[in-house]
């Protein structure tokens, strides 16, 4: 009877009842066959039994995050303590320093089973997002301060004791509705300022001082040019000049602290921008938008990237400098060459005469490009990551020539998987051809730039796994590097960061 069945209709159960002429039969035995499926284990186990390799090259983790993990960042003093920031609305301030090899029990040689490792330690959590935290940051000069930045729009801060081992919430604003990015400005007199993107195409600059109990977090300007999202955005290394694009392919390049305008550099009176480029220039449009940005280690040059491999290389003035000093690194020809001047195609970079203009367009790969990189001079490279998984790399002094490019550089099972970052050693000279990548295979890698010299002359020196990979929900959506680049911290997508161990040959 069913459990829903009206008492009612009990009656009707008898008509279901045996017979007694009934009761006395037998049922023939079928000599209990076993089921199809155990047949076919009996015979090939490995039919229904799949073996699974799992590589763990970390030497420590962190499994605190319970989604993704979208953002990290590095301290600038002690680059072992890092910030990272996740899909669980929360971030944690981690001190990542590399474990020393472990000492084995007296008893290993006789249980040498292997014992469940913990995991790392948080020293502070840092709440209070609604939303996913997409980005993260240290102040400079010192980190005084870390600023986490959501997609709710919020904009949190807290502030380090002298140890760095304590923090406290300082204060938090709110003016968009989703921050795309943040970037902590490197100008030696415009200390703790940071700027960020926001998804209505605004762009932000907010400074932090904590002893201004009536505004510790306040802003220092706004830009509103943009028309569609802001995708990214970066400071030229001496902290003068702010550089953002959109969805709307548009570069602009902020005089954010007054300073190009008192040098006669900016576009009008009246204008913030010292650069000022858009799809309504042929030259320079890339069809859906710009999304990875780049200036070089000199600020003479950046560069923007798109989808369809797209990349537009841009002049940027230099402010109180002499450019000529470092015309190695920006597309000039080798400093004391007496074909410097023509193998640049123009101007020598840095100077004012060619701010704004297009110095190249470039084809990097057959889908978006996701991350550029240049190297430290005297190296005149730049390395561009892939949505198709290939790496390719230019030479900045030589017209932008794409001396190699690495197919694959990231895949899984044959198949290419995007290229999420890559970054050329901060080192000059010695050591500064190492560039460090990431993927959706949830592997990071370190290449030769120089090339040719190992893994089938693809330049690859080394790599490091443990993160699930697979593509979605398996890469690694970020890294840092720990001091002295001996070490790589990483930023999981399936909710784990992982330290490994990268000494530098």
């Amino acid at each position: 009877m069913s459990a829903h069945q009206p008492h009612d209709d009990v009656e009707d159960v008898d008509d279901d009842m045996l017979e007694e002429d009934e009761i006395g039969e037998e049922v023939p035995s079928d000599d209990d066959a076993a089921m199809d499926s155990d047949e076919d284990a009996d015979e090939d186990p490995s039919a229904t039994l799949e073996e699974i390799q799992l590589i763990n090259d970390s030497v420590a983790h962190f499994d605190g995050h319970k989604d993704s993990i979208f953002c990290i960042a590095s301290h600038p003093r002690n680059p072992n303590v890092v910030a990272t920031g996740g899909g669980d609305d929360v971030g944690y301030i981690l001190d990542a320093t590399p474990p020393q090899p472990p000492v084995l029990p007296p008893s290993y040689e006789s249980d040498p089973r292997p014992v469940e490792r913990e995991g790392l330690k948080p020293i502070f959590k840092l709440e209070g997002h609604t939303d996913s935290i997409n980005a993260i940051t240290f102040t400079l000069p010192r980190g005084e301060y870390v600023v986490s930045a959501g997609l709710d729009g919020k904009l949190r801060t807290w502030q380090s004791d002298a140890s760095g081992l304590k923090w406290r919430f300082i204060a938090e604003a709110q003016e968009v509705e989703e921050i795309n990015w943040l970037a902590a400005c490197p100008h030696p007199e415009y200390p703790n300022t940071v700027a960020m993107g926001a998804n209505d195409g605004s762009v932000w600059v907010y400074t932090i001082n904590a002893a201004d109990k009536t505004s510790p977090l306040s802003i220092v300007q706004t830009f509103y040019i943009h028309q569609e999202s802001c995708t990214a955005g970066a400071w030229t290394p001496d902290g003068k000049l702010l550089a953002t694009v959109s969805e709307d392919s548009s570069l602009y390049v902020w005089d954010v602290f007054g300073e190009a305008a008192a040098a006669g550099l900016v576009e009008a009176q009246g204008s913030q921008s010292v650069v000022g480029l858009t799809g309504h220039d042929e030259r320079f449009k890339v069809e859906g938008g710009l999304y990875s940005i780049a200036i070089s280690p000199n600020g003479s040059l950046i560069a923007v990237g798109g989808p369809e491999g797209q990349i537009r290389i841009v002049g940027l003035p230099r402010l109180g400098a002499d450019a000529s000093a470092t015309s190695s690194a920006t597309g000039a020809g080798q400093k004391g060459k007496a074909a410097g001047g023509k193998q640049a195609g123009g101007p020598k970079a840095g100077s004012s005469g060619q701010a704004g203009q297009i110095l190249a367009s470039l084809q990097a790969g057959s889908d978006s490009v996701e991350t550029i990189s240049f190297a430290q001079p005297p190296l005149t490279l730049m390395a561009a990551g892939n949505v198709d998984g290939s790496i390719v790399l230019f030479d900045v002094a030589h017209r932008f020539a794409a001396r190699r490019r690495i197919e694959n550089a990231h895949e899984d099972e044959g198949e290419g998987q995007a290229v999420i970052k890559v970054e050329f050693s901060k080192k000059s000279g010695q050591g500064g051809w190492l560039l460090t990548s990431c993927g959706n295979d949830g592997v990071v890698r370190r290449w030769d730039a120089r090339g040719g010299t190992t893994a089938a002359a693809r330049g690859l020196v080394g790599e490091w796994r443990g993160h699930r990979g697979g593509g979605d929900g398996g890469g690694i959506m970020g890294f840092v590097q720990g001091k002295e680049e001996k070490s790589v911290v990483t930023a999981g997508d399936d909710h784990i960061t992982l330290v490994f161990s990268t000494p530098v040959a």
